[in-house]
């Protein structure tokens, strides 16, 4: 054992920095761990042993006029026995445009160091070679900022701020803004608050303003058309990925951007956001009607039937100056507040009458829908919100009866959303309506609020700007999401997506009514021949396999339906209860193992159009189908341990292999690569943002572009064929090194995004491993 102390004596005093660095999902993302030199002891210390605990992680933002300054507050708490001693790495990313980097250490301001991009390569990988550890490579091509930190005493913590601004330019109207947030594997525990806050101030007009990783989870509030607050808060919770952020500026009612991403031969993927200004002159609000037909049946008695009328007098509270309303409340028979369509003077009056209106009777859904269409005035757009509890139980009630019903007498200018309250409603009722009739229907679960979901609902519908909305591309698009397209509010933005042939500048043309008129807005721009935004294939696959589920859970199974569902899961990493195949089959990477998985599909039973397990259902794939992000953070937890989402591509943990699922064992043949040769770095270099396939691990398999299947293994390999140097894809942005080892600035920009770096802590454990031995 002496001599065992006096070899980690002799270790620990020539001891080089040890990094505590992040492993991604993406390119941008991190997670920490410790990467510490060979130790002669018999038994090697865990990683995850020494890991530090992240107590907190604050984020605030200021975006003014294109000018972004980033407010970092952590806690790092040392939770061992011993005292920990490091480094703080900042690595940054491509493009950053970083300025004024400033940094404190409990209160107390520190000096950072600027290191190139060769220099920290270096380090990166002479620690690969060391630890056989291949997190770092994600990195490779960056440069950083260095800090010294002070030694952590056992139980003890360290406070850590930072500063720094950065510029971040706009490509036809459009800014974005990146966060790395990724610590899966840098905290010891979960995170007890990770929060991050962005204010946006802009002398030109604000109109989308949109989160491809957080929109689902994030909330906006606009405050007129030249400011914004976009927040993100969470707790006990490990985040996986990074914290991303567009907004467009106009002066123009409306404004259309592109974003595209496309690996070549493939066809390409894009994105299309249409927003007009959240202030909207009165002349240029589409008047309207507003039908609200409501179910007062004996099964909404309680807390149902006043949250509906808390809903419906929202909705009457909330109506524009030219609207008109009536309202109809049905059970065995009807009740209308007046025989025809009301001007908005008398919303007061009719919502004391929604007031008073009692739960008794059976359900006569066909009857309240027919004479609700029968008010409809055919030259004016029209709203008809239905919300029911129950299933059809009095005149007509045969589903499909009432279908072909609604069909033949509603026009074409009525939109139609139905809102299911509880579970015992006919889910392929209420989807069918909304389809027939251009709509979205709406679930509220029995621990939901009806007034909520309704008034919620209403508030981004409540100011129509665009009606009958059509697009007119001058490139070949197909397969997009939604459709048919639906109507533009005040305040909102509609994210369509869908994929496109070639790359090449296109025009773009949007028309839509406005007061019985036609509009036209024209954008024009660029769907990339190569690269782009790595997110939008997997939200388009999202709402795809969304749509196909409500195709099959409404008109039953049809083999290339359930087939396309397959594909698409395994091969975007989709995971939900019904397409968990993906996780329970070994052999689903095959076409036969996929085969399978569809006659398995086809052989279930159909569920009933009723109940929890419908309804659920129903509620799930609507918001597939209407989703704004997808990534890692949708999968569920059994799945994260075998499934790993890296840039477009997804990622199979299957015997120790990370294997790509564009990958099939059956038909391809790999190019074995040994780990920490010769070969793998020369693969690294020719092609750095491969480091966030290989940083998944020693084994990983993946499928480039060209089709040349690389296997990285255990031991030397085989010779492998290098593909040449990849130069940068036009469009992307640049930062210039510093030459005086000051702070960077900017070069000058030539695409759209400028990122903030990711943190991480880098721990010597000189003092602590001794300290250890000696206990």
């Amino acid at each position: 054992m002496n001599r065992i102390r006096i070899a980690l004596g002799r270790w620990l005093a020539c001891m080089p920095v040890l990094f505590l660095l992040l492993t991604v999902a993406r390119p941008v993302l991190a997670d920490g761990i410790i990467i510490p030199d060979p130790i002669p002891l018999p038994e090697p210390i865990p990683l995850r042993e020494v890991w530090l605990t992240i107590r907190y992680h604050r984020v605030t933002v200021t975006i003014e006029n294109q000018v972004a300054t980033t407010r970092v507050e952590q806690e790092f708490v040392n939770e061992h026995n011993w005292e920990c001693e490091g480094t703080y790495i900042f690595p940054l990313p491509d493009g950053a445009a970083v300025s004024e980097f400033i940094m404190w250490v409990d209160g107390t301001p520190v000096e950072a160091k600027i290191l190139e991009a060769n220099e920290a390569r270096r380090i990166y990988e002479d620690i690969v070679r060391q630890r056989r550890d291949p997190a770092l490579l994600e990195y490779v091509g960056r440069g950083a900022v260095q800090a010294r930190i002070f030694p952590i005493p056992p139980g003890g913590s360290r406070q850590i701020e930072l500063e720094y601004s950065q510029v971040l330019p706009a490509e036809h109207g459009m800014v974005r803004y990146v966060y790395p947030l990724n610590t899966e594997k840098f905290s010891a525990r979960p995170l007890e608050e990770v929060r991050v806050r962005v204010e946006i101030r802009s002398r030109d007009a604000l109109h989308a303003v949109y989160s491809p990783t957080h929109q689902d989870r994030a909330y906006i509030e606009r405050d007129g058309d030249y400011r914004a607050v976009v927040g993100y808060e969470e707790m006990d919770v490990l985040p996986d990925q990074d914290f991303e952020l567009i907004y467009t500026v106009s002066e123009e009612d409306l404004a259309l951007n592109l974003l595209s991403y496309r690996e070549p031969p493939d066809d390409g993927f894009f994105l299309l956001l249409v927003a007009p200004t959240v202030e909207v002159e009165e002349g240029r609000v589409i008047p309207r009607d507003v039908i609200l037909v409501l179910d007062t049946s004996g099964s909404m008695e309680g807390e149902k039937i006043a949250q509906a009328q808390d809903a419906l007098i929202y909705v009457l509270e909330h109506l524009n100056a030219e609207d008109r309303f009536n309202v109809i409340a049905f059970s065995s028979g009807l009740q209308q507040y007046a025989a025809g369509l009301r001007p908005r003077s008398e919303a007061g009056a009719a919502a004391e009458w929604v007031r008073r209106r009692e739960a008794v009777g059976g359900t006569n859904i066909n009857r309240a829908l027919l004479e609700a269409l029968a008010q409809v005035d055919s030259e004016r757009p029209t709203v008809l919100i239905f919300l029911t509890d129950g299933l059809p139980t009095e005149g007509v009630t045969e589903i499909e009866q009432i279908l072909a019903n609604v069909r033949a007498a509603a026009p074409g200018n009525v939109r139609l959303f139905p809102f299911g309250v509880g579970d015992d409603v006919n889910t392929t009722l209420l989807d069918t309506l909304a389809q027939q009739q251009r709509g979205t229907t709406g679930y509220v679960r029995p621990h939901e609020r009806i007034d909520e979901e309704v008034s919620g609902f209403y508030a981004q519908i409540s100011t129509p700007v665009l009606a009958d909305v059509a697009l007119d591309w001058d490139a070949l698009v197909e397969d997009t999401y939604p459709h048919p397209l639906p109507d533009v509010f005040a305040g909102t933005q509609l994210i369509l997506v869908g994929r496109y042939r070639d790359g090449s500048p296109t025009r773009v043309t949007l028309a839509g009514n406005v007061n019985g008129e036609r509009q036209e807005f024209l954008y024009e721009g660029n769907l990339r021949a190569e690269g782009g935004d790595e997110f939008i294939p997997r939200l388009w696959a999202t709402r795809k396999i969304g749509h196909l589920l409500t195709q099959i859970r409404l008109h039953g199974e049809r083999e290339e339906w359930v087939n396309a569902v397959v594909t698409l899961s395994v091969r975007y990493g989709i995971i939900t209860p019904y397409t968990s195949f993906l996780i329970e089959e070994d052999d689903i990477l095959t076409e036969r193992g996929q085969a399978e998985a569809v006659e398995r599909f086809m052989a279930t039973p159909a569920p009933l159009p009723f109940g929890a397990p419908a309804a659920e259902a129903a509620d799930t794939q609507a918001e597939m189908e209407k989703a704004s992000s997808a990534g890692s953070g949708a999968l569920p937890e059994e799945a994260a341990q075998v499934v790993r989402l890296v840039g477009s591509k997804t990622f199979k943990l299957q015997d120790g292999v990370w294997t790509d699922t564009a990958f099939d064992p059956s038909r391809m043949s790999t190019q074995k690569i040994g780990f920490g040769s010769d070969d793998y770095f020369e693969l690294l270099a020719s092609r750095p943002a491969w480091g966030a396939y290989l940083a998944l691990g020693e084994r990983v398999i993946f499928v480039s572009a060209e089709g040349a299947v690389y296997e990285v293994v255990e031991g030397e390999g085989e010779p492998v064929d290098i593909p040449p140097t990849q130069p940068p894809v036009p469009g992307q942005p640049t930062v210039a090194p510093p030459a005086d080892g000051g702070t960077p600035t900017p070069s000058e920009p030539v695409g759209g995004m400028c990122t903030s770096a990711a943190v991480i802590i880098v721990a010597l454990l000189a003092a602590a491993l001794f300290q250890r031995m000696r206990g």
